[in-house]
């Protein structure tokens, strides 16, 4: 199901994205745009599900965003490393594969430290997957002209841009849903995640993002490097 996209949102583990952009991502499929979603982990050391369900769960998420496809890498959930060549190459052959011109990633400031090695090997990824003479065998070099950072589930941060969710947000709430083993209480032991509290702060975030540019909820953005204004308007396809 794999192939090219114009957005890859990346993940280390099978909600990352949804809780994260997940509304962005609707946002831009809602615009015609492909939009691929990589989990870079299938959770595989989470306190409730097993692959095999949360894999799919995470396809039911990525129908409700109206993802053009989602995949998962397989890599070692808590054993991401920016140093492990076997990983690296591994998101540079994806991102080669899916040759987006936008990539969506978890934000380096991310406490969790999977967050963080996702976010290093997905930098590194881009910067090496341009490089034509680098592991050739992978595919031909390609480069994504944009790339932005999403907060984490436990992350505060000062936005750069903030992507107006509204029209869609129904569309996140139903993708969070189809997560049941990790966020419904009958589902299996207690956790923080599925306590209530975990969702209803993450829809509080949105609602607070929303409400620095006017709207009711939103989806706020780091960037790494300078960002094109072109390449944002290019993204969101702007309206007058």
């Amino acid at each position: 199901m794999v192939g090219p996209c114009d957005v890859l949102a990346v993940g280390a583990h099978p909600d990352d994205v949804d809780l994260g952009c997940g509304a962005t991502v609707a946002r831009l499929a809602n615009r015609g745009l492909r939009v691929g979603i990589l989990d870079l982990t299938a959770g595989e050391l989470g306190t409730r599900g097993d692959v095999t369900l949360r894999r799919r769960e995470a396809e039911s998420a990525g129908e409700a965003l109206r993802a053009a496809w989602r995949s998962c890498l397989g890599l070692p959930d808590g054993g991401l490393r920016l140093e492990a060549d076997d990983q690296l190459a591994a998101v540079v052959g994806m991102l080669r594969t899916a040759v987006p011109r936008a990539v969506l990633l978890p934000h380096p400031g991310d406490p969790h430290p999977d967050h963080v090695s996702a976010a290093g090997l997905v930098v590194r990824g881009v910067f090496l997957a341009g490089l034509a003479r680098w592991r050739a065998e992978l595919g031909s070099a390609s480069r994504p002209r944009l790339l932005l950072t999403y907060p984490g589930p436990r992350q505060l941060f000062e936005p750069v841009v903030v992507v107006d969710a509204s029209a869609v947000y129904e569309r996140k709430r139903a993708a969070l849903a189809a997560h049941a083993s990790q966020f419904e209480p009958s589902a299996g032991p207690p956790t923080h995640l599925s306590s209530g509290h975990f969702l209803a702060a993450i829809e509080g975030r949105d609602r607070a993002c929303g409400n620095l540019i006017g709207s009711e909820f939103g989806e706020g953005f780091g960037a790494v490097g300078p960002i094109s204004a072109e390449e944002v308007a290019w993204l969101l396809g702007g309206t007058r």
